[in-house]
């Protein structure tokens, strides 16, 4: 089942990814979903941040408490500015996508589309919410996604009733979100893609840089005489020429990445319905308490008062 599920997956997430092929098929969530049981590791990282290297900005806003059976919304901005473009699989420029994972608290997950208020369907629009797995649907992906049209994700979410759901419980809970943009620099085989730096993997000269149907292919000769090849893919710029001394480590090209990754979490509240009506009842009687001890007070007073004109 969770295979079916992965390639339906892959295949609308190809569909409205603006990320050309191969990079498409390594586009986030999917590779996520493939490679890791769970989106955030023992260490508290959301896995986006093993691919996506540069670090970014990302928002949450969610309500301080909600009650139980209730649809709130969970908002996830991922700013950046709209007037940079990525290199895209080919070597060209483009707009840059955006994804999101949202780890909701157990039990809490996507609202019914007959449970979300018409209100909310407006700045909900048509974004496509994607279980991490049939199993964890309190964990939720969007993306990747145009980032001119989804710098700001509203997440529809529908809290758990403990009286049905004895899995939950009323209390604190931590809700978390990574939220990337841009193409990832790393794939999960390790290999580069064409959105990261290339540096040198050995000390030496620059004897050739020859021209070839992916990129470039640079020579290099070691100190002993050797002659290895740094083969660079088409994107990033050039910033060595043939006859330089590099240095192991040090960079060949220029970064293209415009994008990067951040993680965020907040504190959400499951509220009792009855702890609510307790606290709105003792408000209440300190408060009548309070104007009773006044009333007291003003009935002493004028006891007094007429006590002494006598």
């Amino acid at each position: 089942m969770r295979g079916a599920g992965a390639l339906l997956a892959a295949f609308i997430l190809l569909c409205s990814s603006s990320w050309a092929l191969p990079q498409s098929a390594a586009a986030y969530p999917f590779w996520a979903q493939e490679n890791y049981e769970s989106p955030r590791e023992a260490t508290g990282r959301i896995v986006c941040a093993n691919c996506h290297l540069g670090e970014k900005q990302t928002v949450l806003e969610v309500p301080q408490s909600v009650l139980p059976d209730t649809v709130f919304k969970a908002i996830v901005k991922i700013p950046y500015d709209t007037d940079m473009q990525q290199v895209l699989g080919d070597g060209s420029k483009g707009g840059l996508n955006v994804g999101a994972v949202l780890m909701l608290p157990e039990g809490f997950k996507i609202a019914p589309e007959d449970r979300i208020p018409e209100e909310m369907k407006e700045e909900v629009g048509n974004t496509y919410f994607l279980p991490y797995s049939p199993e964890e649907e309190n964990i939720v992906l969007v993306g990747p996604v145009p980032g001119e049209q989804y710098q700001e994700i509203v997440f529809p979410v529908l809290s758990p009733d403990p009286a049905t759901n004895k899995n939950v419980h009323f209390g604190k809970n931590l809700v978390f979100v990574g939220g990337n943009r841009g193409r990832g620099q790393v794939y999960p085989t390790g290999q580069a893609s064409n959105n990261a730096v290339y540096n040198a993997s050995t000390t030496g000269t620059i004897s050739a840089i020859d021209k070839t149907d992916t990129g470039y292919s640079v020579s290099i000769v070691k100190e002993d005489g050797s002659t290895i090849t740094e083969e660079i893919p088409v994107g990033p710029e050039l910033l060595v020429n043939q006859g330089d001394a590099v240095e192991a480590g040090k960079p060949l090209t220029s970064n293209p990445n415009m994008g990067g990754f951040g993680q965020t979490e907040k504190e959400l509240v499951l509220q009792s319905p009855t702890r609510v009506k307790g606290l709105i009842a003792f408000l209440v009687a300190i408060s009548l308490s309070q104007i009773l001890l006044v009333l007291k007070k003003k009935q002493v007073e004028r006891v007094q008062a007429a006590e002494m004109s006598f």
